[in-house]
């Protein structure tokens, strides 16, 4: 086994253009020798089953040794896996205690993730205005997709005046906004303010954007939401629409 600290970059690269099966390989080794960013990819490989078969409580482990060294994203990872559950029990108190420090490090993702912990009262005190100053912290940022997560949930504050006066107008561009950054929530959202002023053409649009994107916890709430609506075209055209971006 050659040791990892004496490889070019030629030949980190050489080793990361093979197979997936191939990069897991690699990036165990570097894990194994200690490197702190290949601890916290191969959890990542382990959560998502990309070149290994998945294992969330060994991704939990190399989440744990990578965030002792100090990876602020592989700390918010432990926050994740306490939050929803994945290799352990969920243990919110926790998760919200290791987004806190990684919010503090400045990490985008883990001032989301507190911040949505303190909007809901999850594991730790509710306490929405400093939730909402956090998501705009984050929406500022412009930094991809935690920023577009962000600014839709700055919408739905909007739109249910927490902490904040209500103004659906600024909910409206804010969800146009996190739409277009590749939210899945944002695109369902402005789909929904598009249907209610009438325009339901371009609102389909966004469902399938909306299923294409979503997840599946998601897809099941949203199509309860659409076959309930009071816009009839929602009822029909866009729980399609929904499944066809699902589909895709």
């Amino acid at each position: 086994m050659t040791a990892i600290d004496t490889l070019t970059p030629d030949a980190i690269a050489a080793r990361l253009s093979g197979s997936p099966e191939e990069r897991a390989a690699f990036v165990r080794e570097a894990a194994d020798a200690g490197v702190a960013e290949a601890q916290a990819v191969y959890g990542q490989m382990l959560l998502d089953g990309i070149g290994v078969a998945a294992d969330r409580k060994a991704a939990l482990g190399w989440f744990v040794k990578a965030a002792a060294q100090h990876h602020v994203m592989a700390l918010n990872m432990v926050g994740r896996c306490y939050d929803l559950g994945w290799g352990t029990a969920v243990d919110r108190a926790r998760a919200a205690e290791c987004y806190r420090i990684a919010a503090e490090r400045g990490l985008d993702w883990a001032m989301y993730n507190y911040a949505t912990l303190l909007a809901l009262g999850e594991g730790v005190a509710e306490d929405k205005p400093a939730a909402l100053a956090l998501l705009k912290t984050v929406a500022a940022m412009d930094s991809g997709l935690a920023s577009a997560k962000a600014i839709n949930f700055v919408g739905s504050f909007a739109e249910d005046g927490w902490a904040c006066e209500r103004d659906l107008l600024r909910a409206a561009e804010c969800y146009a906004r996190a739409a277009g950054g590749g939210d899945f929530r944002g695109c369902f959202n402005h789909a929904r303010m598009l249907g209610a002023a009438g325009e339901v053409d371009a609102a389909l649009v966004w469902l399938k954007q909306a299923g294409a994107r979503g997840n599946a916890a998601f897809l099941g709430k949203a199509e309860a939401w659409l076959a309930s609506s009071d816009i009839s075209a929602f009822r029909t055209s866009g729980v399609a629409a929904l499944r066809e971006g699902a589909a895709c």
